[in-house]
């Protein structure tokens, strides 16, 4: 499992070139999937600032390697509006508060969202149900 945390500033760099792209700015989920849609980077060439999540090929301590330049400047599909995960409010589908987002574990080879970790506890990743401006809203416990 890795963090967003952990990701920020690592270089993004490709397999087949060896050549850094720039670094992660972010990491932008899809709510439907539960799972990251693309990278966002700093430092990248203008145009270039979003990789689908399909080129990434690793995401280790050290950087993220895409398949090719190739792959990296194919562009995403249909990605989400990007919404900064950490530092958002969360909320239950019924509104009920549940702190602030302090970070986000993931799946490094999937993409997949494996937990929210708020300011009064852990989340799992599959109670995810939307992202937006306000807030990250999740599926409360049924009581």
């Amino acid at each position: 499992m890795m963090l967003f945390t952990q990701t920020r500033g690592l270089p993004v760099i490709t397999a087949e070139e060896a050549a850094t792209l720039g670094t992660v700015d972010g990491l932008t989920i899809d709510a439907r999937t539960r799972s990251i849609a693309c990278l966002r980077l700093a430092g990248a060439r203008k145009g270039r600032a979003v990789i689908d999540w399909s080129a990434v090929e690793a995401v280790g301590h050290d950087a993220v390697i895409v398949r090719s330049r190739v792959a990296a400047e194919s562009g995403p599909g249909d990605v989400p509006e990007h919404r900064e995960a950490v530092g958002s409010r969360v909320l239950t589908e019924h509104g009920v508060e549940h702190g602030t987002v302090k970070d986000v574990g993931f799946d490094p080879g999937s993409g997949r969202v494996l937990t929210l970790y708020t300011a009064l506890g852990d989340i799992a990743g599959d109670h995810l149900i939307g992202l937006g401006s306000y807030a990250v809203v999740v599926r409360g416990e049924r009581g």
